[in-house]
């Protein structure tokens, strides 16, 4: 396209789920309602942990960072997807869309290498545990947050580096919630090829990575549950895994059909779906499944309770 004929677009079009008036109504409930249930229960599973000494455990630790990385996660999708499902003015600054962007692949990328730490933390209670507590010191527990958080900024600084030397000079209607990469590649009359690239072979790496660590700490737990002698044992130690096995396989399991795959396979409508599933869903779903059939969990959230009335 000549240059003469471009015009830099200096904001986007949120165009949500859906334009339907009446469906936006019933959304906008149900959103609401899944944001108050996420951010009070990770919340209340925070203030739980930290407010009983038996909780005090690397394997909480991290727990509760994964709590608070799932209210940063939603605080910063959910709001503007609420308050625009409210306006008739769906417009959304650049600076901001980026911004938005920033922050969500931070959130993501964050999650997965604290689902990994989680995983590293059974491997070495059940695999090693005369070494567990030399091992999983609280030093080394916190390095292990910092070095999430390190990556995580490093790597979305990356990304949203590379969108914004792009030029956005022809539609400007993200067929979207919130501002996701793929959507605003989409976008671009620039030549995006470094963009995927960067997506597809560093962003596949950054996800793979934390996934692979699961995958092999389950391989040497699930064979050391083996040797267990009796029924009982095995299903008593591998059920300190329960939880999060569920959460890695929800997570992972939408969070790689999105992002995990070639530019040229997008589907706006498929993807806004599970989309909603890892970023409003999982998160919601996060204290409910660490609270059930958790002993010393019920035991800390009865304790918060006394302390409330």
């Amino acid at each position: 396209m000549p240059k003469a004929n471009q015009s830099h677009v200096t904001e986007f079009l949120l165009l949500g789920l859906t334009t339907d008036p009446k469906l936006q109504v019933w959304l906008f409930a149900s959103f609401l309602a899944m944001y108050l249930v996420n951010v009070i229960g990770n919340s209340v599973i925070i203030a739980a942990i930290r407010g009983d000494a038996r909780l005090h455990t690397p394997m909480y630790f991290f727990l509760s960072n994964l709590s608070f990385v799932d209210i940063c996660f939603t605080n910063v999708i959910v709001p503007r997807m609420l308050a625009n499902m409210l306006s008739k003015n769906k417009k959304v600054p650049f600076a901001q869309c980026l911004t938005q962007m920033y922050f969500f692949v931070a959130c993501a990328i964050n999650d997965s290498f604290l689902l990994a730490a989680m995983a590293i933390d059974r491997y070495v209670a059940i695999c090693n545990p005369l070494h567990y507590t030399t091992t999983m010191s609280p030093r080394c527990c916190l390095l292990l947050v910092i070095a999430s958080w390190m990556v995580s900024l490093l790597h979305s600084l990356t990304h949203t580096i590379l969108m914004a030397r792009l030029s956005f000079c022809g539609p400007n209607i993200i067929h979207h919630f919130f501002c996701d990469v793929q959507p605003l590649l989409r976008l671009s009359c620039s030549d995006t090829s470094i963009n995927e690239l960067l997506a597809f072979t560093e962003g596949s790496f950054v996800i793979m990575s934390p996934f692979i660590f699961i995958i092999v700490s389950y391989v040497y737990i699930t064979r050391a549950v083996l040797r267990v002698p009796s029924g009982g044992g095995r299903y008593k130690v591998f059920s300190t895994c329960g939880s999060h096995l569920t959460v890695v396989a929800l997570y992972y399991g939408t969070a790689i059909s999105v992002y995990i795959r070639p530019s040229s396979t997008y589907s706006v409508t498929k993807d806004r779906v599970v989309t909603v599933i890892y970023t409003v869903v999982i998160p919601m779903l996060n204290p409910f499944i660490y609270s059930f059939r958790n002993k010393d969990m019920k035991h800390a959230l009865r304790k918060l309770t006394r302390k409330t009335e």
